[in-house]
């Protein structure tokens, strides 16, 4: 059985947007896209007359290389959400298929699947156990309802915790045949854990993503990784939009795996590491704070008696966090980014 058997039939005999810019080759001569043939103004060292590569295959043998996979494997889009829409209607039919989440999650993944008139299907994680998912109660509910993506954050979005890899490839392996599951690491590069891209030879119903809006520092460049089996992807590119990849977004991710770049990155990701522990242990002894939960992500979320009266004195000393208390099972609470020392040091003084 093919992966794509999962896929809508009528996707998988669509014929899809020949873009201008894929059938230009190496021409020298470009007539063929009603283009401006004059640059919008001095200086313009991008050609933005021009439209982009819609996959440029520099930036996707970059990220190849450092998640390890081959080219064919990757789609890159306008951040994770557009790969997150993507997957959902290349797999879900309206009214029929069902998406499952694990909330308080992610909040995309509904949505994409309310767009689609896909239903949503909620196995909620367990509380008392750091917000881990129940995969008991999830293998049950893709077993007997029309699921087609299960979808499992690691680190989880608000909560922070890592889902144990080898969980999720045991639940990959009893949904073959069945439905994908979509593992969402945009924080993995905070997590220090392995990525399950190691597993997915063995698993084709197992899907990745990356961003490279968290660590990289790039959430304006809005470019998101979707890692595939290369059928997966072959079909994703059939109903993208022409051109997800803006030139000058593509210009500054390839400027951010140069060699300085890289070294800064580095030394980001540990000050990220070393201020997220500095402020999780000045929140355990805070008076003002009820429970807090670990976190492997850049983020913490804590609870308080009154979230939106902090949220407000907060906001009045001039320092915004995320009221997260309407996500399930996270009353009163609030999520925490991690700044600079400066901007932890202003955060914990204006909650005192």
């Amino acid at each position: 059985m093919s992966v794509l058997d999962l896929a809508r039939p009528e996707l998988r005999a669509l014929k899809p947007y020949s873009s201008a810019r894929m059938e230009a080759g190496s021409a020298a001569v470009m007539l063929n896209a009603n283009e401006s043939p004059y640059a919008p103004f001095d200086g313009d060292s991008w050609a933005l007359n021009r439209y982009p590569d819609p996959q440029p295959r520099a930036l996707l043998e970059q990220l190849a290389q450092t998640y390890g996979v081959k080219a064919e494997q990757l789609f890159l889009g306008r951040g994770s959400d557009e790969a997150i829409d993507l997957l959902v209607r290349a797999f879900c039919r309206a009214a029929q298929d069902a998406v499952l989440i694990s909330p308080p999650t992610f909040g995309m993944y509904a949505v994409a699947a309310g767009v689609q008139g896909a239903a949503v299907l909620s196995v909620p994680l367990t509380a008392e156990k750091d917000f881990q998912p129940d995969f008991e109660a999830i293998r049950a509910r893709a077993h007997t309802e029309p699921v087609k993506l299960v979808f499992v954050c690691t680190p989880n979005n608000p909560t922070g915790g890592s889902v144990p890899a080898n969980a999720i490839v045991a639940l990959a392996a009893d949904l073959a045949g069945r439905a994908l599951v979509v593992v969402d690491e945009a924080y993995a590069e905070f997590s220090g854990q392995p990525s399950l891209t190691t597993r997915m030879a063995e698993l084709p119903n197992l899907v990745v993503l990356r961003t490279l809006s968290k660590a990289y520092g790039l959430a304006g460049a809005r470019l998101g990784v979707l890692i595939a089996s290369a059928e997966i992807i072959a079909l994703i590119r059939r109903i993208m939009a022409p051109y997800p990849v803006p030139t000058p977004c593509l210009a500054a991710a390839l400027a951010a795996f140069s060699e300085q770049a890289s070294a800064a990155r580095m030394e980001h990701l540990a000050q990220t590491r070393s201020e997220r522990a500095r402020v999780q242990a000045a929140l355990a002894s805070h008076p003002a704070v009820r429970q807090l939960w670990p976190s492997d992500a850049n983020f913490i979320a804590f609870r308080v008696d009154d979230a939106r009266g902090s949220w407000q004195r907060l906001q009045q000393a001039g320092v915004i966090v995320r009221d997260v208390s309407h996500y399930l099972g996270l009353s009163n609470c609030l999520r925490v980014s991690i700044g600079t020392p400066a901007e932890n040091d202003a955060f914990l003084a204006a909650l005192s």
